[in-house]
Order: structure tokens, then C-alpha cells, then sequence
């Protein structure tokens, strides 16, 4: 079976649910404690043994082909200072995997976004990590979905149980469970009522993928929003080849919205042990000031 050495990470949508917050900053570059949520996905890029990562950028991102570009003047700055860690630290960010670059220069979708990347990918199976995604657990989740890739070959994709109320904002899978929390993919449907979803077990942003989707996503129309979606492409890629579903083991934070945001600093923080105890002391002490809420 071939190996999964690239990576591709839709980082191109305009954030709008974040603004003003995001009028000048992507929101892949939101700080999450002491990074911006982008380097989260490349480390688990890279910690699931990816030597390439494609980043899909639009107008407005150069911020995130900085951050991970060196940057001499802040290097000898600190280098002057003394300051090793910090010095470690971020010439670390620069070389922590091969990132190339792309712009999506329409926003026509995600689907559209994983397309520009047919001639990066070429003829090899790759991975899909949204760049506004955070997956807090103890194995990367792309690591979780290589290994079981291993067993099962075909397509895998992350899948997470959700609310009945949550179920339109996601694409859903309608599958036959092949072992406990393993889900053969029947069809898939993006962003259904609840009336009409077939399942609560919603597509969570990482996918490992192989070449031929983009044959479905070369002949994929746009949807009434007038943008490509993965989930299309992948239902037909599920009619003529096996595609999985894996329910993920971690916690899931959509850094697109607020509270998604907001939730996700708060869980990173009181998981780090230097900043664990100081998160929770204030939040007891809001919590005092804010009774009744």
C-alpha cells in the first residue's frame, strides 16, 4: 500500500464569522494559548509522518506564509538577547516539514480548494486537515486514520458524533458499522435538516484520500451557494470504491466561530501544565463575579 507523504490544508476562507477579528488576520492565524491554530494542524501533519504540506491560501493570508518562513531579523534579535528557547522555538516553526503554497483565487468551496492541489498531489493518496479544525487528543487524529488506513485500505474520513440540533452544519454519513466505531460509507449528505440527515455522525475535517476523487471533483457542479463541496465528490468516489468513516477519539473545536475559538483556548490552556492551575483560578474568580449567568 502506498504511503501518505503530503498533505493538503484549506486555509482560504474569509473567517466572517470572526469579525471584525478577522478584517486583517486570517483566522487560521488566531492565537490558541501561545500558537495560531495553523501550527496545530502542521504538527499533526508532520507528527503522522507527512514530509509535504500544501497550503491553500486566498487574498489576505501572507500572514501564514510568514509565520512559518524565517524570520532573520527576530533570529538575531534574540540570538543578541540570549534568549535560546525562544530562539529554538521559532527557528523550529520554519523547519518542521516542506510547506508550499497555493492561492484559491475564487471562493467557490472546499471541494474547490482540495482541487487546486491535483498537480501537488499527482497520482498519490494525501491527506486533508482543515486549517480551522483543532482536535485535542492523545493520538493525532491523522494518525488514527493512517493506521486504520493500513488495515482497511480505500478512503478514510474523521467522523464524530453531534447533536440532532448540530446535524446542518455538517456533511453526514449514512453507513454500515463494520466494527465498533469503524462505519463503511454508504452516501453522504452536506449539511442536512434533521429530519433528513440519515445519521448524527458528522464529517469533522481530516481525511486521508486517494488520487481519484479528483476525477469527481473535476466533474462536480456547484452546489446552490454556489461552491464545489468535498462531501459531493466523496459520495460518488463511495459508489465505485470502499470509503470509511472513523469516529475520531478527541475533542473537536470548530475555530471558525467564536465560541469554537473561545472553547478551545480555554481547553488548551487548562491542559497546559504551566498555565492549567492559573486558567482555573480565573475562571473561578469570573465565575464569582458573574453569578446567576
Amino acid at each position: 500500500m502506498q504511503r501518505v507523504r503530503k498533505a493538503v490544508i484549506p486555509a482560504a476562507g474569509l473567517g466572517t464569522r470572526l469579525l471584525p477579528a478577522t478584517k486583517a488576520m486570517p483566522k487560521e492565524m488566531l492565537p490558541v494559548v501561545d500558537k495560531p491554530v495553523i501550527q496545530y494542524i502542521v504538527e499533526e501533519a508532520v507528527a503522522a509522518g507527512i514530509e509535504d504540506i500544501l497550503i491553500v491560501t486566498g487574498k489576505g493570508k501572507r500572514a501564514i506564509e510568514d509565520h512559518f518562513d524565517r524570520s532573520v531579523e527576530l533570529e538575531a534579535l534574540l540570538q543578541d538577547r540570549g534568549k535560546r528557547n525562544e530562539l529554538e522555538t521559532i527557528r523550529a516553526i520554519s523547519e518542521m516539514a516542506n510547506i508550499h503554497y497555493i492561492r484559491q483565487k475564487e471562493p467557490l468551496g472546499l471541494g474547490h480548494a482540495v482541487w487546486c492541489a491535483r498537480r501537488f498531489i499527482g497520482d498519490e493518496p494525501f491527506a486533508v486537515l482543515l486549517g480551522d479544525v483543532l482536535i485535542q487528543s492523545e493520538e493525532p487524529a491523522l494518525v488514527q486514520l493512517l493506521r486504520r488506513r493500513e488495515v482497511v485500505g480505500g478512503a478514510v474520513i474523521g467522523i464524530q458524533p453531534v447533536a440532532a440540533a448540530d446535524v446542518h452544519k455538517y456533511g453526514i454519513i449514512d453507513g454500515v458499522e463494520m466494527e465498533p466505531g469503524l462505519f463503511r460509507v454508504r452516501r453522504m449528505v452536506e449539511k442536512p435538516r434533521p429530519e433528513e440527515a440519515p445519521s448524527n455522525l458528522a464529517i469533522l475535517g481530516r481525511y486521508v484520500l486517494p488520487p481519484q476523487v479528483f476525477t469527481h471533483l473535476e466533474h462536480a457542479s456547484a452546489g446552490a451557494l454556489g461552491e464545489i463541496q468535498l462531501t459531493d465528490a466523496l459520495a460518488q468516489l463511495a459508489v465505485e470504491s470502499d470509503v470509511y468513516g472513523l469516529t475520531v477519539q478527541g475533542r473537536t473545536f470548530d475555530i471558525g466561530s467564536p465560541l469554537g475559538w473561545l472553547e478551545a483556548t480555554v481547553a488548551m490552556a487548562l491542559a497546559d501544565p504551566a498555565l492549567g492551575d492559573g486558567v482555573r483560578r480565573i475562571l473561578y474568580r469570573e465565575l464569582e463575579r458573574t453569578p446567576g449567568r
